[in-house]
């Protein structure tokens, strides 16, 4: 009997090993495939969206560096040619890389602002071994904040992000940020990274969250170094005192529609929300841009002071 007790437990803890380690390598490995995440349709959308905007950067941006703990990070730097004093950080999704930023870019730039378009961690011309879902991040959108602020002088800075870029920017607004840093735009961010990847493991494969988030949440701590459940935009923008915008699309099925109020009910900060009928994930600017960016530049202009 207890040889049986034996083996059964360690039949769970190898079943659970496994399992945490092909969740983890889906979701945070940049090396794995992301084929079951995201279909073919898409992936050659952003293929032909990645070569013009590309080009698109080539001729306008410059490339800078700085460091984090010996990781390099990378960031597109676009300056209008009005000399503004207004510095937005746009921050792309999960997955993409600065280039997914460059229409964003375009639109803050007709407004007279100028434009860094970081690659988060692992993603672009950026290091990192593992994704950070937002939360290491936050850490490096700081630096680049102190990048700036240490380049330019007296600046105000705007944070914009989507999808992940989303909650990167939010997870951020709940840290020491110098008053320079004067709002949050987010667009389509989860409220939590442990809540996403519940939602997806029921969405794609039809899984509890037991065991198989538990498991790979243990093997995110000792791989990547950080907690799924300590990684929280709520619990950020519940600390956070910067206006922030909040905006969605109803038919979002990546990052579930629901989450909006969620999230626009935690902040305490001054606030307000955007909701583009009919528009799926990170489709808001596209489906209707006349509402979305009316929104966008009267909350700046509301705010930027």
């Amino acid at each position: 009997m207890i040889i049986i007790l034996v083996i059964l437990i360690c039949l769970v803890i190898i079943t659970g090993t496994i399992t945490g380690n092909f969740l983890f390598n889906l979701a945070l490995n940049p090396k794995k495939s992301k084929s079951i995440i995201f279909n073919n349709e898409i992936d050659e959308i952003k293929t032909q969206m990645k070569i013009d905007n590309e080009k698109w950067l080539k001729e306008n941006a410059k490339s800078v560096y700085i460091q984090n703990k010996k990781i390099n990070l990378h960031s597109y730097e676009v300056n209008n040619k009005k000399e503004s004093k207004t510095w937005v950080i746009a921050v792309h999704g999960y997955t993409d890389s600065g280039y997914f930023m460059v229409n964003a870019a375009k639109k803050f730039l007709d407004y007279g602002y100028n434009v860094l378009i970081p690659d988060l961690r692992a993603h672009g011309k950026s290091e990192g071994k593992y994704i950070g879902m937002g939360w290491l991040d936050k850490d490096d959108i700081i630096l680049w904040i102190d990048y700036l602020i240490s380049t330019y002088g007296n600046i105000k800075i705007i944070l914009y992000g989507i999808s992940m870029g989303a909650a990167t920017v939010m997870m951020t607004s709940g840290e020491k940020l110098p008053s320079n840093v004067r709002m949050v735009i987010e667009d389509c961010g989860y409220t939590s990274v442990w809540d996403e990847f519940s939602y997806e493991l029921k969405y794609l494969f039809h899984m509890p969250t037991f065991p198989a988030l538990y498991n790979a949440n243990l093997i995110t701590k000792i791989r990547a170094g950080y907690s799924l459940r300590k990684a929280s935009c709520i619990k950020q923008i519940k600390k956070s005192s910067i206006p922030i915008l909040f905006i969605h699309g109803d038919q979002d099925k990546f990052v579930p529609f629901y989450m909006l109020d969620k999230l626009y009910d935690a902040a305490n900060c001054k606030k307000e929300k955007l909701v583009i009928k009919n528009a799926g994930h990170a489709e808001a600017q596209a489906v209707d841009p006349e509402k979305y960016w009316h929104t966008v530049r009267k909350f700046i202009k509301r705010y930027i002071f």
